[in-house]
């Protein structure tokens, strides 16, 4: 006779993706920032203490492994990629901090940092909640200030583990809207999150002066 299998199979949030993002066509899971999950961090509390700062947009880029168009036939007017999506990333302290946390517990610490990434569905609102957060915040009041702090709005998260860093995008609309405007970008950045390399050591963060961690060396600058 054959078995039967009684596997409880584990429950995946759609929006939880380690593959491939889901395909704008299907629509993404959206809900009132009050009620969207946010950043988690297991039973390690201490790492609710470690920043993220607001990354510059070439470190964005960079961070993504997508490389910059400067040439004006491909661009308009020149614009960089991405110009609805911030991006958080972990300062110095942060870094250097979880590789202490590692050390002092015997490498039961973890030492993996958390990036976060938003995607408004336009340039005015990200302008517009850019003006009130902060530049740096630490892990443990994103939820609070960053996510449950935008009432109004509805929230699509989104989770991938990358090594040593966990990405977690958020797709942000106004509360009621139908659809996403700006599918495209964050279908560009899901798809960029997910063909990132695991990073084994995310210390090279901290090879560059003002934390060009992302190694990114700008470009010669052209006479006019």
């Amino acid at each position: 006779m054959e078995k039967k299998k009684n596997k409880k199979q584990k429950h995946q949030h759609p929006n939880d993706q380690t593959t491939k993002p889901p395909a704008p066509s299907s629509g993404f899971s959206f809900k009132p920032s009050n009620e969207v999950k946010g950043l988690r961090f297991g039973g390690q509390f201490i790492v609710k203490s470690f920043t993220i700062r607001r990354a510059r947009p070439l470190e964005l880029l960079k961070l993504l492994d997508f490389a910059p168009l400067f040439n004006k036939s491909n661009t308009t007017n020149n614009k960089l990629p991405f110009p609805t999506t911030t991006a958080f990333l972990p300062t110095n302290f942060t870094i250097l901090a979880h590789h202490a946390w590692h050390t002092l517990t015997l490498g039961f610490g973890t030492k993996k940092s958390k990036v976060v990434l938003f995607v408004f569905e336009s340039e005015a609102m990200k302008v517009a909640v850019d003006r009130i957060w902060p530049p740096e915040i630490p892990l443990g009041e994103v939820n609070k200030k960053l996510i449950r702090g935008l009432k109004g709005f509805e929230m699509a998260r989104f989770k991938f583990r990358k090594g040593c860093i966990t990405f977690y995008v958020y797709a942000v609309r106004g509360a009621g809207t139908l659809g996403f405007s700006c599918a495209d970008d964050l279908k560009s950045v899901l798809q960029s999150v997910v063909e990132l390399k695991d990073f084994l050591d995310h210390t090279a963060m901290l090879a560059l002066p003002n934390q060009r961690s992302l190694n990114y060396s700008p470009p010669l600058a052209m006479a006019h």
